[in-house]
């Protein structure tokens, strides 16, 4: 799409007004060939330059918004453009407005010597002068996005989206190839393959980009926050970890069956997964994919829900059960590192605009092996468990099938944990604490027993604030009656914490945890 199509195709009708254009840019075209060129570009494309800047609203949600179109020198950055996007991001961050650009380049404008890569550096601070109010900004990469745009605000984004068939990277295919002689794979720098290497939320055709955009606006935009869920009585801070539940609404015991029986039930193979319950207790899920390092884990899963008009951050533990090679791929919602780094850029997300985060826990615990080493696992986790703790945001964890060890803590870190009736929560697996305690994997079952693996013993230590009654077991098939419950019990939580201030929050979780 060119920048006029562009701008038809997601702003409301009649809505966008441009940003004034008095910007001098005589004192950088100073080749009398480079300044041919660039009036044959505006005689030909009816554009003065490679972006229009303005303000438009997307399905009612005021905006800031550039479009730059890479039939005009390939969209290359030089004085002008540069100038262009620095006062779209001044001029939103005065308005308090999201900012979305629609990102095309072939690179820098080498024609303008070191002026053109100083945009760069012009280009990113105001970005990020940006961002440090709390606003919102979308890069969307389009066909095609390298060099110079690409290494500065078009990766600088709260949310990246990638076009479906776009073609994105830093070098071009024709340099690499030139310079290091090495031939490249087939798919290498598309949306696809920038999606999979962990540097894109999602990858997003043109017919879905409006209401994709619509749907991120309003998780983010900070207005549907204040119209979200019923709220305490004024003036009633209540603290909900120091609260026992009503007997008849919470079974304070289990039924009468071993730890063992529960470590079987909590890892069955038919129990509904993270993804499951994110799209049956949140409307409009929509999966945020992305390290934005290296990879997109997909034992790690997470990303923006609507709760009674409230949107929430959502990340948990994504077991593959559909079969063994699903399984294999998820690695059994075991977290890699990449897996953590994607949590703690969500988690991050959710602080910058205030939206709760809820977590769902199952996995028998964080990945190892040679890759996870190598990238630094142990310190990933503890990098993640402080992220957690000192977020300044209401954080709940839901443990809903086998939760272990240090993978399973770095989800459980919240004001609160709840757990599904026949969920477990524990140090070591039973045949891990056999094997260590008595050389002997196979005493298991005496092992559970020995380290209390039911969800009423952690709550009458109380690791677990809630316990969720499940039907037995629970499936797919009983989903919709589990949620209908934590439903319930999500609608009070929100209202309990809802006069705390974000310091009161903090620290509450940070005692809950200190008197362990």
């Amino acid at each position: 799409m060119n920048a006029f199509e562009r701008l038809d195709s997601i702003a409301d009708k009649d809505t966008f007004v441009p940003y004034e254009d008095d910007i001098d840019d005589g004192r950088v075209i100073a080749d009398d060939e480079y300044r041919a060129k660039i009036q044959r570009n505006r005689d030909r494309y009816g554009l003065y330059e490679a972006v229009l800047t303005g303000t438009a609203d997307i399905n009612g949600h005021r905006t800031a918004i550039g479009v730059m179109d890479a039939r005009f020198l390939r969209a290359s950055m030089g004085y002008y453009v540069g100038e262009k996007i620095t006062r779209l991001f001044e001029r939103a961050t005065k308005d308090r407005l999201p900012v979305i650009i629609f990102c095309a380049s072939g690179g820098a404008r080498v024609q303008e010597g070191i002026t053109s890569l100083l945009q760069m550096q012009k280009t990113s601070q105001a970005c990020a002068g940006h961002a440090r109010e709390g606003l919102l900004y979308i890069s969307v990469l389009t066909d095609p996005t390298y060099g110079g745009v690409m290494a500065s605000f078009a990766t600088l984004a709260d949310i990246i989206i990638a076009e479906e068939n776009a073609h994105i990277g830093f070098t071009g295919e024709r340099v690499i190839r030139q310079t290091t002689g090495e031939t490249l794979p087939e798919g290498f720098q598309t949306a696809k393959f920038h999606k999979e290497h962990g540097f894109a939320d999602e990858v997003v055709s043109e017919d879905n980009m409006k209401a994709y955009l619509s749907v991120v606006l309003e998780a983010f935009d900070g207005k549907a926050t204040s119209a979200a869920v019923d709220k305490a009585p004024e003036g009633d801070k209540v603290s909900r970890t120091d609260e026992k539940p009503e007997a008849d609404k919470v079974p304070e015991t289990d039924s009468p069956r071993g730890s063992w029986d529960n470590v079987k039930l909590a890892r069955k193979i038919t129990r509904p997964t993270a993804l499951e319950y994110m799209n049956e207790l949140f409307d409009r899920f929509t999966e945020l994919h992305g390290d934005r390092i290296s990879g997109d884990d997909p034992a790690v899963v997470g990303g923006i829900g609507f709760f009674r008009g409230r949107p929430v951050m959502t990340i948990g533990n994504q077991k593959g059960k559909k079969n063994v090679q699903e399984a294999i791929r998820r690695n059994w919602g075991m977290a890699s590192p990449s897996g953590l780094h994607k949590a703690v850029r969500l988690m991050k997300l959710a602080e910058k605009f205030s939206l709760p985060v809820v977590f769902f826990v199952d996995t028998m615990g964080a990945a190892c092996g040679k890759n996870a080493e190598e990238m630094g696992q142990a310190g990933v986790i503890s990098e993640t468990l402080a992220a957690a703790s000192w977020l300044k945001t209401l954080t709940l964890s839901v443990i809903v099938g086998e939760a272990g060890s240090g993978g399973a803590l770095v989800f459980a870190i919240a004001n609160e944990v709840w757990m599904l009736e026949h969920a477990v929560y524990s140090v070591i697996t039973p045949e891990g604490y056999a094997s260590i305690i008595w050389k002997d994997s196979e005493r298991k079952k005496e092992a559970a027993d020995a380290m209390g693996m039911c969800a009423s013993s952690l709550y009458g230590q109380q690791v677990a604030d809630r316990i969720i009654p499940e039907p037995e077991p629970v499936t797919a098939e009983s989903l919709g009656e589990i949620c209908s419950r934590l439903s319930v019990e999500l609608k009070d939580f929100f209202a309990g914490y809802s006069n705390m201030t974000a310091g009161e929050i903090v620290e509450e979780r940070y005692e809950r945890y200190r008197r362990f």
